[in-house]
């Protein structure tokens, strides 16, 4: 997809309104989040290093930026998200059953494809909370997604009560659907995996789409997710319905993590057993990591969602190509 401007589009919030914005969005949700699902904050890295294997492989073919590090004699990954890195923490934080983190996370994704909804820069909120094995399984994973869709709708009741030209988009909506990729291939095995989601959002807003990993029926996967985090029957993208572009929009993506038979199984499967000797996954395979839940929620898609933006480039400075700068200037869009 590249980038393109819906015929009548026009901000409802000027620059300087959408800087503001932007800041009381990001404190609103932040502390909502927080108290939902008791996070503390913890200060993220920019960048970790190679030989550890903290860095999220996302669909295993994007290339970590990287640089040499001459005083430790060692190479240097900028992060592409913190998946792995949140679960060590806990760890060595000895975050107790219940408890969880969230960081301010900043990435670069060199590979990424520039449109409306993806740049090379990535914001996003990462969380990760210890859990116990007795809730490893379905039903406290959609307890959490719906405690993370109450503080979104609590910030977009804050922004529309600070801004109230926001009131003309929809609401958030009240129900969350649930349904699983398996589900969607089942009802349209002719469509991508992308034309299923945009062909059920149509009818169900707010979804929360699981299972993403592993093989279908098809034998392929509704989408890549790294064998080395989410649990691939455990997981799942926090969905809402883009008024302003018509189409889905993932806001989220997360899960319950993979346990050391879940590791074992989904290395094997994905081709990776290389990285059992690596310490996180050998930390994990040896039971020494505690179980967890988290993901990631991304900052600037969120912005674009509940302040009605057309291109991820209104509500966080990037760098884009000159058909995307032609597009947006033509149409009268300021990137930031």
């Amino acid at each position: 997809m590249s980038t393109y401007i819906p015929q009548g589009y026009s901000p409802l919030l000027n620059l300087y309104d959408t800087q503001k914005a932007i800041g009381l969005l990001k404190r609103v949700f932040e502390d909502t989040l927080a108290g939902c699902l008791n996070l503390r904050r913890v200060s993220a890295p920019l960048f970790v290093e190679a030989h550890t294997g903290l860095n999220d492989d996302l669909n295993g073919v994007e290339r970590p930026v990287s640089f040499d590090v001459p005083c430790t004699g060692r190479e240097a990954q900028v992060v592409h998200s913190l998946a792995k890195w949140k679960r060590m923490a806990l760890y060595r934080y000895h975050f107790s059953v219940g408890e969880g983190l969230y960081t301010d996370m900043n990435a670069i994704r060199r590979d990424e494809t520039l449109d409306n909804l993806h740049s090379v820069y990535v914001d996003q909120w990462d969380w990760e909370k210890v859990m116990a094995p007795r809730d490893r399984n379905e039903v406290y994973l959609r307890a959490t997604v719906t405690d993370i869709a109450k503080a979104l709708r609590e910030t977009q009741a804050t922004l529309h009560a600070a801004f109230p030209t926001l009131q003309k988009l929809p609401p958030l909506d009240d129900k969350i659907s649930f349904v699983t990729t398996q589900e969607l291939e089942d009802r349209w095995p002719g469509l991508t995996p992308k034309e299923r989601e945009k062909a059920w959002m149509k009818d169900h807003p707010l979804t929360f789409l699981m299972g993403i990993g592993g093989a279908l029926k098809s034998g392929v996967p509704h989408d890549g997710r790294a064998p080395d985090y989410d649990d691939w029957t455990l997981n799942g993208d926090l969905l809402v319905w883009n008024s302003v572009l018509s189409d889905a929009l993932e806001l989220s993506s997360m899960g319950i993590r993979v346990d050391p038979e879940a590791l074992d199984r989904q290395l094997t499967l994905s081709g990776h057993d290389e990285r059992r000797k690596l310490e996180f996954h050998s930390l994990l395979l040896e039971g020494k990591l505690p179980l967890t839940i988290g993901g990631g929620i991304g900052q600037s898609r969120l912005c674009m969602y509940l302040l009605g933006k057309a291109h991820i480039g209104e509500v966080q400075a990037g760098i884009w190509d000159p058909d995307t700068l032609e597009t947006c200037q033509a149409a009268g869009v300021i990137l930031l």
